[in-house]
């Protein structure tokens, strides 16, 4: 048994009040548990309770045995001054106050529902399990399993927001600098994402604004920086971007970051660096102000128009620098796009939305509903345990059941497991 699960024992009030005595057979009423502390100190905070007729306020400490406020050197804290019932699993020591008198303490062993215990060891098992709940979980009332996918959903969000402060803080706010960043990254995806965003940090974005809107001085800084036009190649087009490069390079004052960061082994070529970059290229060439756009977008459909762009007819037919190949238009797909929505638009257009106290949740859970589900092994193993998989915000919600909770066992703050330890 661990301690949280006392924890929830007494947040919810599992356990048999009838005739409640502390271990110095003083009756005992809990008129408020207190609420429960995640931070340092007691675990639950002002509880009221009243013990041989007098009212008592103050705090509560969680342990599996009474020693453990030894153990954990709680007398030597000032923070425990304040407790006024000690609650464990079993007594096997009196704790002593500053005033020499025993610390009140309720023993939870007898009291606990045996359902309730039983639900937990089984929860909790040693068996090996891909999710501890994979037996139950397909039972759980639909509303319930609803109501905690959207709050999954919104934590993943404000995580992935989060994330991103950082680069808020030394863009000093500059929403524009910072999706420029990220976009170029996840253009990257999981193979080159931190060699994209290696390049993108490698230009300030104030250059991306002044040549913006200029395609062959863009393609010319993008391919530069990346040391993609390093080589000696016979083309036309080539020798024209690495002439242009060097001027930039000199105008600017620019360092590239080394080619060898990127990889093409085992990618399709259409996920290719230099394929990737064009795209870039041609998406910032193509929207100015590309994050105050985006932000005013209002349907999914108005962002797969807005990210359908054409690359440089260059790149219609080559796939690298050096061969020729057969001419393709090398659009983004609509997966491609999914992913960057995903990502990198949502989450920053929350963080967006939060920093002007205006979330508009029914906004997300809209755009999510009408992106189909991502496939990978996590959403196919829920799945296979008949969890229905309809669109991203189911995707989206089951990635950060399994990833933030399941595989850390936080059963006990899982609305799925508390439901369980609930059943009779």
């Amino acid at each position: 048994m661990k301690e949280d699960f006392l924890h929830y024992v007494w947040k919810y009030s599992l356990f048999s009040f009838d005739d409640l005595q502390t271990t110095s057979k003083e009756n005992l009423i809990i008129i408020k548990p207190g609420l429960h502390n995640v931070n340092s100190g007691p675990d639950f905070l002002n509880a009221q309770l009243k013990m041989n007729n007098q009212l008592w306020f103050g705090n509560i400490e969680i342990h599996l045995k009474s020693s453990d406020w030894y153990l954990h050197k709680h007398e030597e804290d000032a923070n425990y001054d304040a407790v006024i019932l000690h609650v464990v699993w079993e007594d096997d020591v009196t704790i002593f106050m500053k005033n020499n008198l025993p610390l009140p303490t309720l023993v939870l062993k007898n009291r606990v529902n045996e359902t309730a215990l039983k639900n937990y060891n089984e929860l909790f098992s040693t068996q090996q399990r891909w999710i501890p709940c994979q037996k139950e979980i397909s039972f759980i009332d639909g509303i319930i399993f609803l109501n905690w996918k959207e709050r999954l959903f919104f934590e993943r969000l404000e995580r992935k927001s989060n994330e991103m402060i950082i680069l808020l803080e030394n863009e000093n706010n500059n929403f524009e600098a910072v999706l420029f960043q990220l976009l170029v990254k996840n253009f990257g995806l999981k193979v080159n994402g931190d060699a994209f965003l290696r390049l993108a940090k490698s230009i300030d974005f104030s250059i991306v604004r002044k040549i913006g809107s200029n395609e062959f001085q863009l393609a010319a800084l993008f391919f530069g920086q990346a040391s993609f036009l390093e080589d000696e190649v016979e083309d036309g087009y080539y020798q024209e971007l690495k002439k242009e490069y060097q001027y930039l390079q000199y105008k600017y004052k620019l360092q590239p970051v080394s080619k060898n960061q990127f990889s093409f082994f085992r990618m399709r070529p259409y996920n290719f660096p230099t394929i990737r970059i064009a795209q870039l290229v041609s998406l910032f060439c193509l929207h100015q102000n590309l994050f105050s756009k985006l932000m005013h977008i209002k349907s999914i459909e108005e962002f797969y128009n807005f990210f359908l762009i054409e690359v440089n007819s260059f790149w219609k037919t080559h796939y690298t620098f050096e061969k020729e190949s057969k001419p393709s238009s090398k659009k983004m797909t609509k997966s491609f796009i999914d992913l960057l929505l995903i990502n990198t638009v949502f989450p920053l257009k929350f963080l967006y939305q939060k920093s002007r106290s205006e979330v508009d949740e029914s906004e997300f859970l809209g755009f999510l509903e009408k992106i189909k589900p991502e496939k990978n092994s996590i959403i196919s193993k829920f799945s296979k345990l008949n969890i229905c998989v309809k669109n991203a915000f189911d995707s989206q919600a089951l990635l950060e059941l399994k990833n933030t909770y399941c595989a850390s066992k936080r059963c006990l703050e899982c609305a799925i497991g508390r439901k369980i330890l609930q059943k009779s």
